[in-house]
């Protein structure tokens, strides 16, 4: 379809709002400039000039049937700054969406800026739900890097607090450095109190489930799937923002444990990495699995008709990488390369089931194999001065993520027609 030299301009005004909403919402940088391209395409104006940083839009292009023209009539130049926000993957599925009812010919251009418009005033997710998906989140991955029943209990109401913190206080009237720090050293120091009162056994695994919901598994990933696709300054740019999401985090957690160790002359001695038996079970691993998937994907506001998807997947890379680690007898590290592997895999079928983008899946799915236990026992020897230890536990940490790492890349290097024999969303 092809527009006139008085509406061009329009059309690449659409791509970008788009893209916009796309980049500030979680969407990987290869995917915005994919759905910008198409919407351009499809409406007759040519544009090969999209270029997305991971916090910026720069567009230019021109429309075929008005080249003529000259001057103002027939090229246009945009630049947007987009401040990275909380991610909102449900915006994402709708321009993703948009963009190939655009393509199909389904949607004309006014019914588009109208599509669009609605999209980016999707409200996010009730303060409830997130803050429920912060207890339910906490408590399951508690149980997933070994904690008992007690330990779980204490996390999910230590998770239900945090996200009243992070709402009401860090969102509002903190910077993001401070604010990530004391998000991890409120959450930290309640895991202290309550093992100090008796509600709680492994003070080491309520502390890693509490602080999950703090994981900046977003940037994580789609900096890793940037660098894959040479999106090297984007890549960058976000596995920077990852590293310095986990520093904060760690910076909280040790905080805690100084301040603890002031007030009682010494930090809480802790015996190390330690799994619960009531909660080992396949079954219950299972079920703490799928709590904790649903929880991200609660709080990365995916729609909820995709909660029980999913919560599958978290099931399934899980499940995963217990058996290649109990019963095949490999390291952490394969373990977790193998179920990155298959999440990867079932992310890329689901999303042409479902005509949703892989992305949805990946990122919820893959929490539940992130090194959680050897980043906090680093920080604890760190903080208590074992430092064989803590290099020992950080070493282990790194080979676990460089493991995610590959399997990510080794699941999207797969091509599309494995996946289906046209091309659709993913």
């Amino acid at each position: 379809m092809q527009v006139s030299a008085e509406r061009f301009s329009e059309v690449l005004e659409l791509a970008s709002k788009a893209g916009h909403i796309l980049l500030q919402n979680g969407a990987e940088i290869s995917r915005v400039e994919d759905i910008m391209a198409r919407m351009a395409s499809y409406f007759g104006v040519s544009s090969g000039n999209f270029f997305v940083l991971s916090n910026g839009i720069f567009t230019t292009g021109r429309a075929d049937k008005v080249r003529q023209g000259g001057g103002q009539a027939s090229t246009y130049a945009n630049v947007e700054f987009i401040p990275i926000r909380s991610v909102q993957l449900a915006k994402v599925r709708a321009v993703n969406r948009l963009s190939y009812d655009i393509s199909a010919g389904k949607c004309t251009l006014d019914e588009a800026q109208v599509r669009l418009a609605a999209i980016d005033k999707m409200p996010v997710k009730p303060v409830w739900e997130q803050v429920l998906a912060s207890a339910f989140g906490a408590g399951g991955f508690c149980a997933v890097f070994g904690g008992g029943f007690l330990d779980c209990a204490a996390a999910f109401c230590v998770g239900l607090v945090l996200y009243l913190f992070l709402l009401l206080v860090s969102a509002r009237s903190l910077s993001k450095i401070v604010g990530g720090i004391c998000n991890a050293l409120v959450a930290s120091a309640l895991c202290i109190v309550s093992w100090r009162v008796g509600f709680g056994v492994s003070l080491g695994n309520m502390i890693i489930g509490a602080v999950m919901p703090l994981i900046p598994g977003v940037p994580f990933v789609n900096g890793v799937r940037d660098l894959a696709n040479s999106d090297y300054l984007a890549g960058l740019t976000r596995m920077t923002d990852a590293l310095l999401g986990f520093f904060c985090i760690a910076l909280g957690v040790s905080l805690a444990f100084i301040l603890d160790g002031t007030l009682h002359q010494g930090v809480i001695p802790l015996e190390g990495m330690w799994t619960n038996p009531e909660t080992a079970g396949y079954g219950w691993q299972a079920l703490a699995a799928f709590l904790g998937t649903v929880a991200f994907a609660c709080l990365y506001g995916v729609d909820r008709d995709q909660y029980l998807l999913t919560g599958l997947v978290g099931i399934v890379g899980w499940m995963v990488y217990l058996l290649v680690l109990r019963q095949g007898g490999q390291s952490p590290a394969i373990s977790a390369t193998a179920a990155c592997l298959v999440v990867g895999v079932l992310s890329r079928f689901l999303a042409v089931w479902t005509h949703c983008p892989a992305q949805l899946y990946l990122l919820c799915g893959l929490f539940t194999l992130v090194p959680g236990g050897g980043i906090f026992w680093c920080i604890y020897y760190l903080t208590s001065g074992q430092m064989a230890l803590a290099s020992q536990s950080g070493f282990a940490a790194l080979k676990v993520a460089v493991s995610i790492v590959l399997g990510i890349i080794l699941a999207m290097e797969i091509p599309q027609r494995v996946f289906s024999k046209r091309i659709l969303p993913h």
